[in-house]
């Protein structure tokens, strides 16, 4: 048997040797040899784990077993420090020499540290490994300023992650706007923008010129003469390929290690892949191209005829809290060039196509990555759409989308990665269906590890098992909650209320939690099913909400806060408007604005005025920041308006003055209409009422954000006295449904109306689900009034608020409310 020895024990190289061993298990005596004391893992899930949201076991890809069960000698911890391309030889730093019959470069690359005055001081970092990670983690317990340098996608889920360490983090970037690489300008500063709301900082075209401090950095200064504070600098301007070890065994090296079409060096029987690898001039960064690189070795190396690797296209897919960002091809203007640009201010939205001769040459898209996929698609085949450009995005008709789900899916080729995180192709999930029996998404999942990272391909994922077996053929595998357990909601509902738990604590160690601890998704999940199920028995905890409810207001750009006072169906009085307008000049507040929810908005609060703030208000809390009941839109209705059938106003009114502080899963916002004509826009809400002659229609499972999805009619009712009891009903039915930070839309979506209609149908059901709303409701008090009236509360706030600018990157799923402006 011959002896294949690897060099590196990343990614690309290990998924080389995936696919080698399904194409000829038995041909090699494979050994692994790594540099560092750990089996293979996904660099891409190191933000993760520095964010809390995973463990090292849960970023492994290649568990030790797998290499025993494959018969993989792995050589952890050791560093190949010479190579006799000559005598066949490897040998490492602890005086292991090997022989080889077959040779595989997977060397990696190494990260860029600028050569700065000060950069050997400690606390100067890459972000490249596990290590690195660990230093971050443990200088956030001593240290709160850090500094990235690099404002491209490695800096950017290094910022995230000591974004969630409760570090003060400021971004430095050499050009005018982040990710230029990826991104246009317009999608760049669109990304900016979210990520300031999310508490990171930017400073722009700036030089970085030296490194401060003692034997600990403590700034940076720049070539302007400007500086900033840090206790932690991490630089993430770049990579350069590992192609050292290489270079002194004669191999060529330019960039990378020279490889021709099928990955093979100069030297025989030497092959490089990966990011150590060299392609017709160009080396790849981005996983998917790596992937690509692999399979071609694999086929070559398993002794199967196959076309070389050609090259990639490059696409970039990348979802930090929530922020949705995907390119792919060259989107740049040209003289050549003609660009199909949407952009919508008010959800967020920004697409941009570009075509040349015809055929897509480019895309960016920023807020709503959906057609990503099929874009991508579209320009690795080349098809050509000249003279029907907007079809791309807007189809045949004008509306809509050019091809579902199943056309992508048919248009895709077997080879074609669908999962760039673990380099899963279609023909893997294919044979995953077909062959293993994979009838679920979770099932793929551990079979094929797809959409088992960051989860972006999870929709195409689930896209290519439909089409494989048809909807009637595929089951639902429940998950945990998060990471931290393997039981599901319901799994963890039943469990508080079968065995009257009361809080969190107590929930995870009942369940045994992997992490006792848990993290940022479930802590929050697990206070709100706690408050759902025992309201008078569950003590608010107020560590797990997240950052703009803990300060009940919402966090801006700049740090300061957007305060929103209650206006009950945006009707005030003069004695109210007087109110606000005294204080905002008080407290100086840099911009008063009537919102979409139709109320007033004071933007620009410092925080250490927001309790004085709301004390000289004198007003409840508008909950502008908070997963409860947000504002209740009405119209004028016949108070007024000749159309008007109904008193919307006064229904709107009742409505909120009924269910203002209700915690929900998600954000609710309401609205009435007092006509047909719909002007309160309550068939986009996640509950309008819609007056005709006569009475009511009550709608429900309305969403006017990036994914808009028209309400559908609930019931027809003849009195405000119904439209109260059919409300109530429904929202402590979605209360009690629904999974944490699932809007009424998504939850319609998934259980369906008529399960809905079911639930609700009977008066006694009603009545059942209203009696506990109201127990709720009777127990909660405006946090305001509690903060600014008890010492001990207001001394609790001001210890959960200090690390502001760290936790603000928890604030994001409070953001699209029309409340919100920046």
């Amino acid at each position: 048997m011959k002896k294949l020895v690897m060099i590196g024990n990343g990614m690309a190289g290990v998924s080389f040797v995936e696919q080698l061993l399904k194409l000829n298990p038995h041909r090699y005596d494979i050994t692994i040899i790594g540099s560092e004391p750990h089996p293979n893992y996904n660099r891409i899930m190191l933000s993760s784990v520095l964010a809390g949201e995973a463990t090292m076991e849960d970023i492994v890809l290649n568990s030790w077993e797998w290499y025993r069960e494959n018969n993989i000698q792995l050589h952890a911890g050791q560093t190949v420090t010479a190579v006799d391309t000559e005598a066949r030889t490897v040998t490492t730093n602890l005086g292991l020499q090997l022989e080889y019959d077959e040779l595989v470069f997977a060397t990696g690359s190494l990260p860029f540290m600028l050569p700065l005055p000060g950069a050997d001081k400690e606390g100067v970092i890459a972000f490249r490994d596990i290590k690195d990670c660990e230093t971050m983690l443990s200088a956030s317990q001593q240290y709160k300023k850090a500094v990235v340098i690099g404002g491209g996608l490695l800096g950017l889920e290094a910022a995230r992650g000591l974004v969630n360490l409760n570090m003060e983090v400021h971004v430095v970037h050499i050009h005018h706007y982040l990710m230029e690489r990826q991104l246009d300008e317009t999608a760049a500063k669109l990304l900016q923008a979210e990520l300031e709301r999310q508490g990171m900082k930017f400073l722009l075209t700036k030089n970085s010129d030296t490194i401060i401090g003692g034997d600990r950095v403590e700034g940076l200064t720049f070539k302007d003469g400007t500086s900033v504070e840090a206790d932690l600098i991490v630089m993430a301007v770049g990579i350069k390929a590992n192609s050292g070890l290489a270079k002194d065994a004669g191999i060529a090296v330019n960039r990378g290690i020279v490889v021709d079409d099928y990955m093979e060096t100069n030297i025989p029987n030497v092959y490089a892949v990966g990011e150590c690898a060299e392609h017709r001039g160009i080396v790849y960064g981005l996983v998917a191209p790596l992937y690509e690189q692999g399979a071609v070795l694999a086929k070559k190396l398993a002794g199967i005829e196959a076309d070389g690797y050609q090259g990639s296209v490059l696409s970039t897919k990348l979802k930090i809290s929530g922020v949705n960002v995907f390119s792919a091809g060259d989107f740049s203007d040209g003289p050549d060039t003609r660009a199909l640009r949407v952009q919508d201010d008010l959800d967020g939205i920004y697409k941009k196509v570009v075509f040349k001769d015809g055929k897509i040459s480019g895309a960016v898209l920023f807020g709503d990555t959906s057609e990503g996929s099929k874009l991508f698609s579209y320009i690795r085949k080349g098809d050509s759409f000249a003279g029907r450009e907007k079809e791309v995005l807007f189809g045949s008709g004008g509306g809509g989308k050019a091809s579902g789900p199943d056309d992508l899916v048919k248009a895709m080729s077997g080879d074609e990665i669908v999962c760039g995180c673990n380099g899963v192709t279609k023909d893997t999930i294919v044979e995953a269906i077909t062959e293993k029996g994979c009838v679920s998404v979770g099932e793929i999942k551990a079979c094929t590890k797809a959409s088992g990272s960051c989860g972006g391909c999870k929709p195409l994922v689930e896209a290519i098992l439909l089409a494989t077996v048809g909807a009637d053929n595929v089951s639902a595998v429940k998950e945990g909650i998060c990471g931290c357990t393997t039981h599901s909601r319901d799994e963890v509902v039943d469990a508080i209320r079968s065995m009257r738990l009361t809080n969190s604590r107590e929930v995870m160690a009942v369940l045994e939690w992997k992490n006792p601890e848990g993290c940022s998704k479930c802590r929050p999940a697990l206070n709100y099913y706690l408050g759902m199920v025992w309201p008078a028995e569950h003590e608010d905890e107020l560590e797990s909400r997240f950052v703009n409810e803990r300060n009940h207001a919402n966090i801006q750009k700049d740090g300061t806060y957007s305060v929103v006072p209650r206006i009950y169906g945006g009707v005030t009085t003069p004695e109210d408007l007087k109110r606000i307008a005294e204080v905002a000049e008080k407290y100086e507040v840099p911009l008063v604005k009537i919102t979409g929810g139709q109320r007033i908005d004071l933007l620009g609060v410092k925080k250490e005025d927001l309790p004085k703030m709301w004390k000289d208000l004198d007003m409840p809390s508008g909950y502008a920041y908070g997963k409860t009941l947000r504002t209740v839109k009405t119209c004028v209705g016949k108070t007024f308006c000749r159309f008007g059938t109904q008193d919307s106003i006064q229904m709107g009114i009742d409505m909120e003055k009924k269910f203002e502080r209700l915690n929900t899963p998600h954000k609710v916002k309401l609205a009435v209409s007092g006509c047909p004509r719909n002007c309160a826009e309550s068939t986009i809400k996640d509950l309008g009422v819609i007056a005709i002659d006569g009475g009511w229609e009550v709608y429900v499972g309305g969403n006017g954000g990036t994914k808009v999805r028209a309400a559908e009619l609930l019931v027809k009712v003849k009195t405000e006295e119904e439209v109260l009891e059919w409300t109530g009903a429904y929202l402590q039915y979605y209360r009690e449904d629904a999974t944490y930070l699932e809007r009424t839309s998504e939850w319609a979506a998934r259980v369906g109306l008529d399960t809905i209609k079911k639930a609700l149908e009977k008066k006694e059901d009603r009545d059942a689900l209203n009696s506990r709303i109201d127990h709720t409701l009777s127990l909660t008090q405006d946090p305001w009034k509690q903060i600014i009236e008890n010492d001990e509360l207001r001394s609790a706030f001001d210890a959960l608020t200090a690390p502001v600018h760290a936790e603000a990157a928890a604030a994001v799923t409070n953001n699209g409310s029309n409340d919100q402006t920046v």
